[in-house]
């Protein structure tokens, strides 16, 4: 039986570089997975999507669809999505069976996730240029009871990956 990793938080908390570790550990084990990064989907599937409240929403929501679907195939989703608001997070939990979603906050301050912008967004943001940004004009509810909290300023990679890893291994996800 599949099951999802939700990774949640700040552009530039480490959500898709802890992801494609984690990707890389599973397949080096044999798992079957599979990951959904949402910069990756904002491009394909996602990209008739804005960033209101509404799009972010229905953004959360066909990822939660596509990550079920694999999960139900027998995959180890990890989901790589800032997905900001808590009811929606909660909206793709409630489609799975207890222990099958795990939600982990990839927690980190702002500052260090402004210092972190390869792209350029926070400052783009503080300029005006992205309205509706998220952490700067735009609020990011972190879980108030996620399986687990990463702070990535304080955690190397490494120890972050070993984290989910065990995670999994608690919930009966791998053996």
């Amino acid at each position: 039986m599949g099951a999802v990793v939700w990774l949640t938080g700040l552009s530039g908390a480490g959500k898709s570089t802890l992801a494609g570790r984690l990707e890389q550990r599973l397949l080096a084990r044999g798992q079957r997975t599979y990951l959904l990064d949402g910069d990756v989907l904002r491009t394909g599937l996602n990209r008739d999507l804005g960033f209101s409240a509404a799009d972010r929403a229905e953004n959360v929501r066909r990822v939660g669809e596509v990550a079920w679907l694999m999960a139900d195939a027998g995959l180890i989703v990890i989901v790589a999505l800032i997905s900001p608001f808590r009811r929606d997070r909660q909206a793709v939990r409630d489609r799975f069976a207890p222990g099958r979603f795990l939600e982990v906050h990839v927690d980190v301050p702002l500052a260090v996730a402004e210092s972190r912008d390869p792209k350029g967004l926070y400052r783009k943001a503080r300029a005006g240029l992205l309205p509706d940004f998220t952490g700067i004009d735009s609020p990011y509810e972190p879980p108030e009871a996620p399986e687990l909290r990463l702070p990535t300023a304080e955690l190397s990679i490494e120890a972050a990956t070993d984290g989910v890893f065990e995670r999994l291994l608690a919930a009966g996800v791998l053996s």
